[in-house]
């Protein structure tokens, strides 16, 4: 059995009488005798723990082996065991803690996406009037911003003159990606407009390599192989298929990529960057005062009781229209602000790869509840996609060798 005690390192190197240790400093630098030598733990001013051996020269000090002062080391030693380490403790709640939150974003992110498609489509459905529904939806959010910095639950932003063209450039990209996808879902089915999107990752590519000299790695040229194979595939077997959902839906990958390369670039400016809530917040405000004008001259004032009344004749009142009128709005922003929450929180290859795992879980929980007829090869098609985003996505963390 090897023996071990406790003692301080300066009575080691300056032996005196135990009755004179100083029981004050004795936790602050408290040595540790081992059968091999002696290990210094010295604790420093960043809680990080030092070990220091010393010369084995000091085992001739026979005073510091005395039964009264082992016992009292002994003590010493037990009541350091059982102190946390600051930086062990920590790091793993913080570490833990972490995960927690974003795994409940993340669930959240989802929820919500399902609730705002099933709610839109029937909105949609029998109101085909895409620009005035997506202005209603950007009306919604620009509400609960104003609400939010109203009641002070997050700091108003502060504009410099060098944002005001980053921010108009987004929230054009930002307005036309989500009118394109209304327009979308209101011609095809939720399920085939999601599919169609999970070709953003080759518009991706194709931008990197047309606009910054890009060279893709093989990994993420050959994921590119399943997504576009497998769009085809299902757009070819697709029962709802119409070429103005199919090309919309195509256009909305172009904005919401440019969308989402754009913001990323501009939240990472720290000399003048608002944060990722402010940032989604005055591109939705924009989205909404530009895109008024345009639903009014495409297709005029939509939103009376008569038009209102002739979409409740197809199936639906006109208090639950509205009423889903009112959570599109509310879901539309909500899931929207939380995606952009994550996307300030994680890289964006991470967020690539969640917002794959979401298009999986709308366009499962969309048949579900629609019950739409999918063939077999339709859903091969599906899910080749699928399996090309996340293919993709893990070929972004593969680096490419240096030369």
């Amino acid at each position: 059995m090897e023996s071990c005690a406790l003692t301080l390192s300066s009575s080691i190197l300056n032996p005196k009488p135990s009755n004179h240790i100083n029981r004050n400093t004795i936790h602050k630098i408290p040595t540790i005798y081992h059968s091999q030598g002696i290990i210094n733990y010295k604790t420093t001013s960043s809680n990080h723990s030092v070990l220091a051996f010393p010369s084995h020269s000091i085992f001739n000090n026979s005073s510091s082996f005395s039964p009264k002062r082992f016992r009292y080391d002994f003590a010493l030693v037990r009541a350091a065991a059982a102190a946390p380490d600051a930086s062990g403790e920590s790091a793993n709640p913080a570490k833990i803690g972490r995960t927690l939150q974003l795994a409940a974003m993340f669930g959240v992110w989802y929820l919500l996406n399902i609730y705002f498609n099933i709610f839109n489509k029937q909105v949609l459905k029998v109101f085909p009037y895409p620009t005035t529904v997506t202005t209603f939806q950007f009306g919604c959010g620009t509400l609960m911003i104003l609400i939010m910095w109203t009641l002070k639950l997050h700091p108003r932003p502060k504009f410099h003159k060098s944002q005001i063209v980053p921010i108009l450039t987004l929230a054009v990209a930002h307005t036309m990606g989500n009118l394109l996808t209304n327009i979308s879902l209101g011609k095809v089915a939720v399920s085939f407009t999601h599919t169609i999107k999970a070709m953003e990752p080759f518009f991706t590519v194709l931008f990197s390599v047309l606009l910054l000299s890009e060279r893709p790695s093989k990994w993420v040229v050959s994921s590119l192989v399943p997504i576009v194979g497998g769009v085809a595939l299902a757009s070819f077997t697709e029962a709802s298929f119409n070429w103005v959902g199919f090309a919309s839906a195509m256009a909305s990958n172009v904005t919401n990529q440019s969308r989402n390369v754009l913001s990323k670039m501009f939240m990472v400016r720290k000399e003048e960057a608002l944060d990722n809530i402010n940032l989604f917040s005055v591109m939705t405000i924009g989205s909404f005062f530009l895109l008024m004008p345009f639903a009014y001259l495409l297709e005029g004032f939509k939103l009376t009781p008569e038009y209102l009344q002739f979409a409740a004749s197809q199936g639906i009142n006109v208090r639950d229209l509205m009423v889903r009128f009112v959570l599109t709005g509310i879901f539309f922003h909500s899931y929207q602000q939380v995606s952009y929450i994550i996307l300030g929180m994680v890289s964006p290859v991470t967020h690539a790869v969640g917002n794959c795992v979401k298009r999986v879980v709308v366009i499962v929980s969309s048949v579900i509840f629609f019950r739409t007829p999918v063939s077999p090869i339709n859903a091969l098609g599906t899910g080749l996609a699928l399996a090309g985003v996340f293919l993709y996505s893990k070929a972004k963390r593969i680096k490419p060798k240096a030369a």
